[in-house]
């Protein structure tokens, strides 16, 4: 069975405790990271989030959200 992008993100925070959008894009190939965790929200997951803040490859500073997964 094909695991789908919804399972990938909850397996990922399951084992690495968070994930932004960029480590889903890096380590599990989903482009449309916010549309997943939109799903996600519907189906019945609740998520902790925050801000972070680090520069980019330019020295500019770039904003996200780390998503944590509430029991």
């Amino acid at each position: 069975m094909k695991t789908t992008q919804k399972q990938k993100i909850v397996c990922y925070i399951q084992r690495f405790g968070s994930v932004t959008s960029w480590e889903a894009y890096r380590d599990l190939g989903i482009t449309q990271f916010a549309t997943r965790i939109k799903e996600l929200k519907e189906e019945g997951y609740k998520f902790q989030t925050e801000w972070e803040i680090q520069k980019n490859k330019e020295g500019k500073s770039v904003h996200f959200k780390r998503y944590y997964l509430l029991n």
